[in-house]
């Protein structure tokens, strides 16, 4: 039998199935046995119910994305069969739970699995109930349920993702001794015989599947070399980066897809010392924010766009007092509520512009959990040497996605706290002097002799408010000076690929990995493509963009947005159109195999075009 290096798998069903925790297991164990893993949900805007899926997808090489396609399907009810088994390679495999469900399947060129999930599971509990083959402690513990009038197999039934993992490791003939080291993680805090009827429960699938299909699957896996990786998502990496740039204060109002973010620092609150503040709404969030950053301390505010539009007043007031800031903006579709559990690129507008009148901000868009630590990171130490607000854009597929990745390189990663007075302020101190570099010296409360008036209304160099002409645009020049200052140290995008390709495609943040999955496609079937990933959109690096596009055969701008808003954003400083734009607005990411599909289109319109793809092309004929 065929041992592949690409694996994908997806387990499906209603929420309240364990869904998300098993994949996030099945994931894990890939990575502890020498293995690359990309693990990406889908859930509904609903408190309860409705449909969930985690798609897991296995490799020996890194992974940028996930995959179309499905090798086996765990389907934990009839519409996850319904919705799914169409994406089901052909030889691939569907597993479904025969105690629960009476499936009727036409396809034949699939294998169909009918398992007793339910029942496998309730028996691995009961085999280690009293009287049986468990311990003494284990005993105890059945005995404490029984004295509570909970029955010893409370909970067994949701243990059949576990049965259906364990299938999935048998058909892949992947060894168990992996998957037993994560359930033993998982739920060893939890008690002995809820980790041992896990395990149990797990072994229950695996021989199942053996003995009643076979070990003739056509794909399979084998551990891997990969030794020392992490795995994880783009949130975790944005407040890895945060904490270790010195954040102190994170707050936040709770608002998908940014609450990952907020979850993850609280759970490092204690650790790295920070304080963490659930706070009543996002007005409160930034302008918490801002007051800490204007008392020296290292903060940070994240929300969505719905939760941002409400910042925007006090966005405003960072940059008329010159406040360091950083904001994490996670993007989903709108207007309004949209869809909060979706992904998609439709606020570049709204970042670039938002607030009254104009100020300079840095918008900064990561792509993948290495540009999400560094440039978190390097957010901060911008926002206080130029004294400005720094938005970090993200978006639901980004934040919430888990990568294998190598860990983070942070030696050589310094503090800069800009011009931040330490000690005592000169005589004469102006809080908001005209500088050569127009960045001004920094009081913070408590320096002595740095005293000043910081508030809402446009001000002279020491801060007090006026209106005169000559000092209004004296002030006005003086914050957009420092954007021109930060783009000379800002670093140039790098074109990926080959100098002499195809085509160029251009992009910005989470389509980086689809796009990169893509190439490999595109490659693999003849077709050279290099790539231009943009991470700061503002200031925008527009000479290098420009020189791109000039020397281009062809360029393809592929954004998760309907209208091309980052093509716009280029066109209005470089006056050039993209050739084509590849849109998609649909709630959820690119897929390679789409964006493949979209160029070999571009390339050769006669061809075969977008069969059931939710791309849209624009562009040239």
């Amino acid at each position: 039998m065929e041992v592949i290096n690409d694996f994908s798998w997806k387990i499906a069903g209603a929420a309240g199935h364990g869904i998300l925790s098993a994949g996030m297991m099945l994931a894990k164990t890939a990575v502890r046995g020498g293995l690359y893993a990309y693990a990406t949900a889908e859930y509904p805007s609903l408190i309860r119910g409705g449909h969930n899926n985690l798609d897991v997808r296995i490799a020996s090489r890194p992974l940028d994305a996930h995959t179309k396609h499905v090798n086996i399907l765990v389907a934990l009810n009839q519409e996850s069969i319904d919705k799914h088994l169409k994406k089901i390679t052909p030889d691939g495999a569907l597993i479904y739970d025969s105690d629960t469900m009476k499936v009727s399947v036409s396809r034949k060129d699939i294998r169909v699995c009918p398992i007793p999930l339910t029942g496998l599971a309730k028996q691995a509990a009961e085999a280690r109930l009293p009287g049986n083959s468990g311990t003494s402690s284990q005993a105890g513990e059945a005995r404490l349920l029984a004295e509570r009038g909970q029955s010893s197999q409370a909970g067994s039934a949701i243990m059949r993702n576990v049965v259906a993992m364990g299938a999935t490791f048998g058909l892949a003939d992947f060894d168990l001794k992996y998957f037993n080291t994560v359930l033993e993680d998982t739920f060893k805090k939890k008690s002995e015989k809820i980790s041992a009827d896990n395990i149990s429960a797990a072994k229950a699938g695996f021989d199942y599947i053996r003995s009643n299909f076979g070990n003739n699957f056509k794909y399979k896996l084998k551990p891997g070399n990969a030794k020392g990786n992490i795995f994880i998502s783009g949130h975790e990496a944005v407040a890895l980066g945060a904490i270790k740039a010195g954040c102190k204060f994170y707050a936040a109002y709770p608002m998908t897809p940014a609450s990952s973010l907020l979850s993850t620092m609280a759970k490092f609150e204690r650790e790295y010392g920070l304080v963490v503040k659930h706070t009543e709404d996002e007005i409160a969030a930034i302008n918490m924010a801002v007051g800490a950053n204007f008392a020296g301390v290292r903060a940070m505010t994240g929300t969505s766009g719905g939760g941002f539009a409400l910042m925007a007043e006090g966005f405003g007031l960072a940059a008329q007092t010159e406040t360091p800031l950083v904001v994490i903006e996670s993007q989903r579709p709108g207007p309004a509520t949209g869809m909060a559990t979706h992904t998609g690129q439709g606020d570049l507008r709204f970042m670039l512009h938002a607030s009254t009148d104009e100020f300079p901000r840095i918008v900064v868009a990561p792509g993948d959990p290495q540009e999400c630590f560094r440039l978190t990171f390097d957010a901060f130490n911008l926002a206080e040497k130029y004294q400005l607000p720094v938005i970090v854009l993200t978006d639901k597929y980004l934040g919430e996605s888990f990568h294998t990745t190598k860990p983070f390189d942070h030696k050589n990663l310094k503090v800069d706290r800009g011009k931040l007075i330490a000690g005592s302020a000169p005589t004469g101190y102006l809080r908001y002097k005209i500088t050569q570099d127009s960045v001004s010296p920094r009081s913070i409360p408590g320096v002595k002799g740095g005293e000043h008036t910081a508030s809402s209304y446009e001000h002279d160099e020491l801060g007090s408010e006026r209106e005169e002409e000559e000092i209004r645009v004296a002030m006005h020049k003086k914050r957009f000076q420092k954007l021109v200052a930060a783009a000379k140290e800002i670093p140039e995008p790098v074109l990926i690929g080959p100098a002499n390709a195809d085509i160029t495609l251009v992009s910005w943040g989470s389509t980086k990995g689809p796009i990169l999955e893509a190439m490999r496609l595109l490659e693999a079937g003849g077709i050279s493509a290099n790539y231009l990933h943009v991470t700061y959109i503002s200031p925008l690096p527009v000479a290098t963009i420009t020189k791109v596009m000039e020397s281009a055969k062809k360029t393809v701008c592929i954004e998760n947005n309907m209208t091309g808003i980052f093509a716009g954003v280029v066109k209005e400083q470089n006056g050039m159109d993209m050739d084509h734009k590849m849109l998609k607005f649909d709630g959820r990411p690119f897929a390679p195999e789409d964006i493949a599909a979209g160029i070999k289109f571009i390339l050769n319109p006669e061809g075969r075009g977008l069969d059931g793809s939710m791309i849209r092309l624009e562009g040239k004929a």
